[in-house]
């Protein structure tokens, strides 16, 4: 009777397991944000950062896949320069009057194991839509340690070409190539 009971509750865990539903993830505004970095005449890599971004992320774990769709507010570019931020969010490169937010979707989350490490997707911005493939570097499910939520963090990166979209403003003198960083962690949603 002992080892039915045993063989009965291993197999309700495995089923339960194998059918658990997807767990979807709102991103924390404090701990969410994108990067870019490429290269000025030569003599430097500069890197900025949008400070506002927002979106889900869900995850199948049982199933290995997932998705993610990913805003960013192009007008909470930041630089470190007034004159900067100003000479980017204008017509030439990002023109957030026009195009305020960028997007990212995705319905294909790549697992190598029990770990995403890739998110195949669609990058919208300044109006254009390109495939990109941001590759995750770092992954954490667990229970937040001072808020005890279940919670999940990434980072992410991808390279595009900027001229692809529309801002080849300088090129080829500042740089095409565009390395992008997203830095996220989530709350599960209710």
């Amino acid at each position: 009777m002992k080892s039915k009971l045993l063989i009965a509750l291993f197999a309700t865990i495995g089923l339960s397991s194998v059918f658990a539903a997807p767990v979807t993830y709102a991103t924390d505004a404090n701990h969410t944000f994108a990067q870019f970095e490429y290269n000025h005449l030569g003599f430097s890599k500069q890197t900025s950062r949008f400070n506002a971004v927002t979106g889900t992320v869900t995850i199948d774990q049982a199933a290995k896949k997932g998705s993610a769709d990913i805003t960013i507010d192009t007008k909470s570019v930041d630089t470190g320069s007034t004159i900067f931020n100003n000479h980017i969010q204008g017509e030439d490169f990002l023109s957030t009057t026009q195009f305020p937010t960028a997007i990212f979707q995705s319905n294909d989350m790549i697992f190598k194991g029990e770990k995403p490490v890739a998110l195949k997707g669609v990058l919208t911005l300044k109006g254009v839509s390109k495939p990109v493939t941001l590759n995750i570097t770092n992954f954490e499910c667990k229970k937040h340690p001072m808020s005890g939520a279940d919670y999940c963090g990434a980072n992410a990166e991808t390279k595009v070409k900027r001229t692809e979209f529309n801002m080849g403003k300088y090129a080829p003198n500042v740089g095409d190539d565009v390395t992008i960083m997203i830095a996220i962690e989530g709350s599960k949603k209710d």
